[in-house]
């Protein structure tokens, strides 16, 4: 895989105490951003919201077309709730 290098701004405060906690564990400091920046990746990626959005594409235009003529057809019976069920997730 490759590797890029990136910019980015920080109070100066957080960048001596990841030095520090680098120095202590005889880690870089990238490494320990990028270590830092997986973890924190993994756990919004098992979120919920991102779980069901992450994969969802665009529709096209004829397909957003069709899904609103179609919406412009229901009634208001067509749109009131016949059931409901909870999901815990």
């Amino acid at each position: 895989m490759a590797t890029r290098a990136m910019n980015f701004k920080m109070e100066e405060a957080d960048i001596l105490d990841m030095k520090q906690v680098a120095g202590v564990f005889n880690m870089s400091v990238t490494d320990l951003i990028k270590n830092a920046v997986k973890e924190y990746l993994a756990e919004l990626k098992s979120d919920p919201f991102y779980r069901l959005t992450a994969n969802v594409q665009d529709a096209s235009d004829e397909e957003t077309a069709e899904i609103l003529t179609d919406i412009e057809g229901l009634t208001d019976d067509d749109l009131s709730i016949a059931s409901t069920r909870r999901f815990n997730v």
